[in-house]
């Protein structure tokens, strides 16, 4: 079963060796860590500034990545406050050379635009 990810595709990247713990499975901080990635690239584009990630809120781990795996994931805007911004990202791989994709894990992340003094600063909302 295929199934469809929401939100934009922020980052791709392979799952290596160097990536596991011993026991030979992926950790689960390596994975947080690309995807608090692909968070802060789609929120850089909307601050138009440096951002921070100030909460990990709500994450599931559905299933393993595997060595040789790719990692795909993908971000949608859940809120825009007057700082921060808020994402749902979620997780896929395609495992060797297979078209379906298995959702391995979502979460919402928190990032607040900083300005050159990395205080909080107000983000521009669009004019409707």
């Amino acid at each position: 079963m295929n199934i469809e990810p929401t939100g934009e595709l922020a980052i791709r990247v392979v799952a290596m060796p160097k990536d596991t713990n011993p026991a030979g499975d992926v950790f689960g901080g390596w994975l947080l860590s690309q995807m608090d990635l692909a968070g802060g690239v789609f929120c850089r584009k909307i601050a138009k500034g440096r951002v921070v990630t100030v909460k990990i809120e709500s994450t599931t781990f559905n299933a393993p990545v595997f060595i040789g795996d790719t990692l795909c994931c993908y971000v949608s805007l859940v809120k825009i406050g007057r700082t921060s911004i808020t994402t749902h990202i979620e997780a896929y791989v395609n495992r060797d050379f297979e078209d379906t994709r298995i959702k391995v894990t979502e979460g919402n992340f928190k990032y607040v635009k900083m300005d050159e003094n990395k205080k909080p600063t107000p983000i521009e909302q669009p004019e409707l």
